[in-house]
């Protein structure tokens, strides 16, 4: 095994919006560096990357895939990351632990919305970013307007360290600014290419070019700065000496044009990520907390080891794999670490360098590298594994809110704890879902990033654990109050040989605001009940309540008023009074002009301009109500409050509707009342499931 400095690591995500070609990046990447003779692509599932059954058969990644290369004698960890935000918590871990971010941007479609997310991201871990854009080889390819697009996005100090020469089918030439020439490349994918130096008008071009270049690198450094003011200008040597710190700050955000299926542009990329890409050197220090929450720093040439898992995946022919990133000291196979957040011991087994799923085994991982561990015990995504005798703690990943929900039922019999754990062990994995069992539907929810998310859940569920499911729509949490007042005398009496039953409730009912509960408040007079029944009232009330009265959803924001009643004086008793409780209130109810509330969530959804049509139309069609709309770049963002029933499967008609450019997220806002029609239709569907002969009380 070869032995790397931190300083000749390369550790990158390769982010993007869906379809931009990230993955055939990668497989270009790999093929480069001749660690695979030729490239494999999507269609035929033949990447080495998207290696997984769910990936090959959708033909787009849906897990993060870990590679490595070397390149003038540096190592490259690359991250394939998914484009499609249903599996963003893949693409927050790569950028975790990242020391850039590698953004490919699809030279046709432009800038998508997740680009737009994932540059946020990077921007929130303060790594630097380098931008790619792919697929110059098609047709109505414009590279200016592109450029302009992305600069729109994301500023000014966006530069071409290349420039496409002939883009569009047949493209092989690209302008190379930092060394002024003309690169042609091979057309049979093997990332060959020759070198002119730029004439004509490409030489002109490439002045301009080279000139700004040098105007960013003077920026970055004071010295350089005089020099340059000292000079007109700086020279090879002190320009190439400054493009790296220039990048690490920002100062200008380095673009190149690639075709990566034709592995055209690649090998470029790879030589400038070589010599002037960031490497763990540039954040040699890392904020953690130790176990009394106080900040500490973890040091790159730190003798202690301290790992952060930012995935971990289990499968069949290797049981659990947990990926990890070496912040200091050594990850030797066979020593002790201890997990802060579990608080446990692991005993490290066998320690792998990957390549999606080709494994090779590594006796030792240096500070800086990234690899792979087997079988820990108990370490999740986003634990970090330290020196039992100086526990430290890494930030972990925060994850955004589940947005879509589905109800998981149960297909087979008895599979009911085959479920419960595969589900638990699946949410160790990828954290960005959810499922709780919810009691007043009496269903297994599962809320994930997207619909395919969902699926993909579901699928693992039944590969794995063999278990039968399937995903359908969840119930919808309505809720049933008053628009009016009501009262009601209710008079329960019951005799059958021995002690009987009686007891006599006189209640009044009236509406509460919203949000504000059911109110229960007794204002009895005289003798003609005896308070120690005043709690068996409450419990029929709130049986009731809970139950519903017109369609079988809980009763809210009502004040309740138990003024008045009879009793007797043996037959009397807690169940008799909790049964008149429960009868009064319904016969109140039903004279309070009852009515149906449906939950109302608030979307935001952001699109391209040219969609807004579509989605408005799409939005009214659902009895959505438009709260505002505002311009970002060139997205629209689009708020607007939508009833929950009308959101089920949204994500994938916004999908549709917008060529897979669109996003939303979707919370809980209120309840309001129901439109006559749909309550009528759901009263009605509640007397048909009570008249059945099989339904019981």
């Amino acid at each position: 095994m070869k032995e790397y400095q931190a300083a000749d690591i390369r550790n990158f995500a390769i982010v993007g919006h869906a379809s931009a070609g990230k993955t055939m990046l990668a497989e270009a990447m790999l093929a480069c560096a001749g660690v695979i003779n030729r490239m494999g692509n999507i269609e035929a599932g033949s990447t080495v990357s998207d290696y997984h059954i769910s990936e090959q058969q959708r033909k787009i990644s849906v897990s993060a895939s870990l590679l490595h290369l070397e390149w003038l004698n540096k190592k490259f960890n690359l991250i394939d990351c998914p484009g499609y935000s249903d599996f963003i918590s893949e693409g927050l871990g790569a950028l975790r632990i990242g020391d850039f971010a590698l953004v490919v941007v699809n030279a046709v479609h432009g800038v998508g919305v997740g680009t737009d997310s994932v540059w946020k991201y990077a921007t929130q871990y303060g790594i630097p970013k380098m931008i790619v854009v792919n697929a110059c080889d098609k047709e109505g390819v414009d590279f200016d307007s592109v450029l302009a697009q992305i600069r729109e996005h994301f500023g000014d100090r966006v530069f071409p360290l290349m420039i496409p020469v002939n883009s569009g089918p047949g493209f092989n030439q690209v302008l190379d600014v930092p060394r002024s020439e003309i690169v042609t490349y091979s057309g049979d994918k093997s990332g060959k290419f020759t070198e002119v130096p730029a004439s004509g008008a490409w030489a002109e071009r490439v002045k301009q070019l080279h000139q700004e270049l040098i105007e960013h690198v003077a920026e970055s450094d004071d010295s350089l700065m005089e020099k340059f003011f000292a000079k007109g200008s700086l020279s090879e040597d002190e320009m190439r000496a400054g493009i790296h710190k220039a990048i690490q700050e920002q100062v200008f955000v380095p673009l190149f044009v690639t075709s990566a299926e034709n592995n055209i542009g690649v090998a470029r990329l790879m030589d400038i990520i070589a010599k002037y890409g960031s490497s763990p050197v540039d954040r040699k220090i890392v904020k953690a907390h130790d176990v009394e929450g106080r900040e500490c720093d973890v040091a790159l040439n730190g003798s202690e080891p301290v790992c952060y898992v930012f995935k971990t995946m289990s499968e069949a022919q290797f049981g659990e794999l947990s990926f990890l990133r070496v912040y200091s000291g050594q990850l030797k196979m066979g020593g002790e670490l201890y997990n802060t957040d579990r608080r446990i011991t692991e005993k490290i087994g066998q320690i792998y360098s990957l390549n999606g799923k080709n494994r090779e085994m590594v006796p030792i991982l240096y500070a800086g590298d990234i690899g792979a561990v087997v079988k820990l015990k108990d370490t999740h995504t986003g634990n970090t594994l330290c020196n039992p005798k100086h526990p430290v703690s890494l930030p972990k990943v925060e994850y955004p809110k589940p947005n879509i929900h589905a109800s998981l039922k149960s297909t087979g019999k008895g599979e009911e704890d085959k479920i419960a754990s595969g589900l638990a062990a699946l949410h160790h994995e990828d954290p960005t879902f959810l499922h709780h069992v919810d009691g007043e539907l009496h269903q297994t929810i599962l809320s994930a990033q997207g619909e395919i998310h969902l699926e993909v859940i579901a699928e693992r569920l039944r590969r794995r654990y063999n278990v039968h499911v399937e995903l359908s729509e969840p119930r919808v949490k309505y809720r049933e109050t008053i628009r009016g007042k009501g009262d009601s005398k209710y008079r329960h009496k019951k005799q059958t040989g021995g002690s009987g039953q009686f007891a006599e409730v006189w209640m009044r009912i009236e509406p509460r605001s919203r949000d504000s509960g059911v109110e229960f408040e007794e204002n009895l007079v005289g003798q003609n009940v005896d308070r120690n029944f005043v709690p068996s009232v409450q419990k029929g009330v709130n049986k009731a309540c809970e139950e519903g009265i017109i369609a079988g959803y809980r009763v809210v924001d009502v004040k309740v008023d138990f003024y008045d009643g009879k009793m007797h004086p043996v037959d009397s008793k807690d169940i008799a009074f909790q049964i008149a409780g429960y009868f009064a209130f319904k016969e109140a109810f039903a004279a309070s002009r009852p009515c149906l509330l449906e939950p109302i969530h608030t979307v935001e959804i952001r699109i391209p301009e040219d969609c807004m049509g579509k989605v408005m139309g799409d939005l009214s069609s659902r009895r959505g109500k438009i709260q505002g709309m505002e311009t970002d770049g060139s997205f629209q963002v689009i708020r607007a409050n939508v009833p929950a029933k009308e959101l089920y499967r949204y994500s994938s008609t916004l999908r549709s509707l917008t060529g897979g450019r669109g996003v939303h997220a979707e919370e809980f806002s209120h309840y309001e009342e129901m439109p006559r029609e749909a309550e009528s239709k759901l009263v009605e569907e509640y007397k048909k499931y009570r008249a059945e002969p099989n339904h019981h009380e």
